[in-house]
């Protein structure tokens, strides 16, 4: 290149990734970029990766949205700002100097003696091709628009002749080759074959109608099973059936979601046990202590701090379930760290909330906050990820009554949470209404006996109805 460039490479996101795909690129070619500013979005199989520009200049992209790409590999290049012309005056003014194409030139008397099986566009003036020698033997260009419109179609360019200045092939004329029934042969026939050889002539006047417009009524009609299938991009969607349904290729995260969950199933025994719990206890504390908390902590105090809580009691109490499977072997875990399942437009997602038996509430509450935004906003990295010992998963917020969560591997247990119903429950003797939510534990049988799940859900429900526990270790 005639200037100085920089290519945009793909980071490395983590040891066990080594492909992304482009989601989505937040500039466009030719566009100028500053330093800090947004290029792209690289999604994986665990993460969605913001890449920003490193310098300023003038952005080429190489490779377009929805390819899959290797880490370290270049998508785009930043010129530097004397770029800007190079690359945006060509587009500016197309006709000034047009580009030789391979389309061999269109051939004046072809049109007349060429056999009558070969549906051929013959222009109305037949003494026009006289003024072809003045291009100097320039061929005319041929636009994108033209070339798409004839790649989707099967058509091949070579045979229509073309309309415009120099004879360039406008839309219009390939628009007129389709609608009069124009086949696509596998090449073009000679100009000059003898015309003996060609027995359908006397059955085919098209040669000397004058118009395309008079040709649709003797050729045949269009043999659409000749045109070459279209081949779809990675992720673009293809309409199919007239429209009724839309194909598209899953991305590698949803790809990695799908294969985890599959294999959760098939390699662990999974099983399912459930309670219920009075959230009044809960709710009144909140209530009585939420502005204060607020005002010295500066989050509030949700639900999922006094339940990551409960977890870590309940995995305390029932060491087996902070366990996983290596192996033939059994890693007994002596360390915290709870997952908190959260929902993005990308696909589910888990970071973890590190050494949880150590954090206050507010510490706790301050983690689930960050991570949110993080997920939200698209930047959880890898390590973000790692290393959970259990999940707990809220599908309340969405109003889930009840349900089966699967583990994540190699975790060996995970606690579903549900919505807040009013719900009649007999307490003393006496129908009272109170806000109850299911809890669902499914864990991995060949760890967890279900005496231990019992006695862990049991744990978490007692700490939930009477958090004071919490509070005194009780």
């Amino acid at each position: 290149e005639h200037f100085m460039s920089v290519d945009i490479k793909i980071p490395s996101v983590g040891e066990s990734i080594v492909t992304g795909y482009i989601a989505q690129w937040h500039k466009a070619s030719g566009d100028a970029v500053a330093v800090g500013d947004l290029l792209l979005t690289l999604e994986t199989d665990k993460i969605s990766t913001e890449i920003a520009a490193d310098t300023a200049g003038v952005l080429e992209i190489l490779v377009p949205e929805g390819e899959e790409v290797a880490i370290g590999s270049s998508v785009g290049r930043i010129g530097d700002a004397a770029a800007a012309v190079a690359i945006a005056a060509p587009a500016a003014i197309p006709a000034a100097e047009p580009e030789p194409e391979p389309t061999p030139e269109p051939v004046p008397a072809a049109p007349v003696v060429a056999p009558a099986a070969i549906p051929v566009a013959v222009p109305p003036p037949l003494t026009e091709p006289a003024s072809a020698p003045r291009s100097s033997g320039r061929k005319a260009p041929v636009s994108p628009v033209v070339k798409r419109l004839a790649k989707e179609n099967g058509v091949d360019l070579s045979r229509i002749v073309g309309t415009g200045k120099r004879g360039a092939i406008l839309k219009k004329d390939v628009q007129a080759y389709i609608d009069s029934g124009g086949q696509v042969a596998p090449a073009p026939v000679p100009a000059a074959p003898p015309v003996a050889a060609a027995p359908p002539v006397a059955a085919a006047p098209p040669v000397a109608v004058p118009s395309p417009s008079a040709q649709a009524t003797t050729l045949p009609k269009p043999d659409f099973s000749l045109r070459p299938a279209p081949q779809p991009s990675p992720i673009a969607a293809s309409l199919e059936e007239g429209g009724r349904i839309t194909r598209k290729r899953l991305s590698p995260l949803r790809r990695k979601i799908a294969t985890q969950l599959v294999a959760a199933q098939q390699q662990a025994a999974l099983l399912t046990t459930f309670n219920e719990c009075d959230m009044s206890a809960v709710m009144k504390l909140r209530k009585d202590v939420q502005e204060d908390f607020v005002a010295k902590h500066g989050v509030k105090l949700g639900f999922m701090s006094l339940f990551i809580k409960a977890v870590v009691d309940g995995l305390k109490e029932v060491p087996a379930i902070n366990a996983r499977m290596d192996g033939d072997d059994l890693i007994l875990n002596h360390f915290f760290d709870i997952g908190v399942a959260v929902g993005t437009k990308r696909g589910l997602v888990v970071p973890v909330v590190r050494d949880c038996d150590q954090k206050t509430f507010a510490e706790i509450e301050t983690d689930i906050g960050t991570y949110a935004a993080k997920a939200r906003d698209g930047k959880l990295v890898l390590a973000d990820l790692q290393g959970g010992v259990f999940t707990i998963s809220n599908g309340g917020i969405y109003g889930s009554m009840l349900s089966t969560p699967i583990i994540n591997p190699p975790q060996s247990g995970i606690l579903g949470m549900h919505n807040i119903m009013q719900r009649p429950m007999a307490v003393d003797g006496e129908v009272v209404v109170r806000p109850m939510m299911y809890l669902a534990l499914s864990y991995d049988h060949r760890i967890v006996d279900g005496k231990e799940a019992v006695t862990f859900l049991v744990r978490v429900k007692d700490c939930i109805e009477n958090p004071a526990r919490l509070l005194v270790g009780a």
